[in-house]
């Protein structure tokens, strides 16, 4: 059980924007939620050390760069302890794999591939089938096209300005050269690498690197310097739900009904399954039913089933593909 850590505004103040830029100086943030800088030096320290903060890492929209990424959800049958393990371990340890998750309800693993060619995801799963495919009851294969990414403006109990601090995953291919992609890897390890240091990294110079970083910002490649937050820790679930809906023309409807709430996190952008894929925040499952009734309410016959899940175990992340 995850000792949950009692953290008050100013600390969630913190954390929110951090996860808006976590790249700006301990100054900067000081001045917004009200407190010296080395305050704020001191705090983030802390929730490093309580495993608050797990990571500071940059989103980075890949599909950008002309990688195609798939999402495997995987339902095992007839497995044993060692067979599942050697499974997890099958899917870590291919080059192309981004992440992979035990969720907790409904699915037992979740895979996502990323790769310039499909070609290469498609050999490998054929390769998986023909080793493990008896231990299959049932997979789900879908294309992940984007997503809308928003605040997590239910850390600070006030309203931000949500509709304008969406950014956005997915959009056409934008051209990069062997810098632009190292730069991008020092910074989806660690979104506060001074500039100076990438650049003595990398044989180069500081103005350099600063223009090379403003630019993929304005390409929207990189969509956020922000951080990795266990929720757990400080009392949140984090839940994936999709909905399948009757009425699929009514989904901006149900779209622009959802961004106002504090506690949506992610609007995934996927076919082939559910026709709304959502990941939220919230405290309990208890709210997270809460929230999906409000919805059913809202629009009583629109939605025809939902269902939801949370990530028990993570086994792999990366934030940024291989070359």
């Amino acid at each position: 059980m995850v000792n949950i850590e009692n953290i008050d505004l100013k600390d969630r103040k913190i954390l929110y924007h951090l996860d808006l830029n976590s790249r700006q100086s301990f100054s900067q943030i000081g001045k917004k939620v009200g407190l010296h800088k080395d305050t704020v030096a001191f705090k983030v320290k802390r929730f490093q050390k309580k495993g608050i903060i797990v990571r500071f890492n940059t989103i980075i929209d890949a599909l950008k760069l002309g990688y195609t990424c798939m999402r495997f959800y995987i339902n095992f049958q007839y497995i044993t302890p060692e067979i599942k393990k050697e499974i997890i371990e099958h899917f870590v340890n291919f080059k192309l794999t981004q992440a992979v998750a035990s969720p907790d309800g409904g699915i037992d693993l979740c895979v996502f591939m990323i790769a310039k060619n499909i070609t290469e995801i498609h050999m490998f799963w054929q390769k998986t089938l023909s080793k493990y495919r008896d231990y299959f009851s049932n997979q789900i294969i879908t294309p992940f096209i984007g997503e809308n990414i928003y605040t997590k403006s239910f850390l600070i109990d006030e309203k931000d300005d949500r509709a304008n601090l969406i950014v956005k995953r997915g959009g056409e291919v934008v051209d990069y050269d062997d810098l632009d992609f190292q730069i991008l890897q020092l910074l989806a390890k660690n979104a506060r690498i001074k500039t100076v240091d990438i650049a003595k990294e990398l044989n180069s110079t500081s103005i350099t690197i600063s223009k090379r970083i403003n630019r993929l910002i304005e390409k929207q490649v990189v969509l956020r310097f922000h951080i990795t937050i266990n929720w757990d820790v400080i009392g949140y679930k984090w839940f994936k739900v999709d909905l399948f809906l009757k009425d699929y023309n009514k989904i901006h409807q149900i779209t622009k009904f959802l961004e106002a709430n504090p506690y949506l996190a992610y609007i995934d952008k996927t076919f082939g399954y559910a026709d709304l894929e959502l990941e939220l925040i919230v405290k309990n499952v208890d709210q997270l039913k809460q929230i999906i009734e409000d919805i059913s309410n809202k629009f009583p016959t629109m939605i025809r089933s939902c269902k939801y899940f949370s990530v028990s175990k993570s086994y792999k992340w990366i934030d940024m593909p291989e070359k």
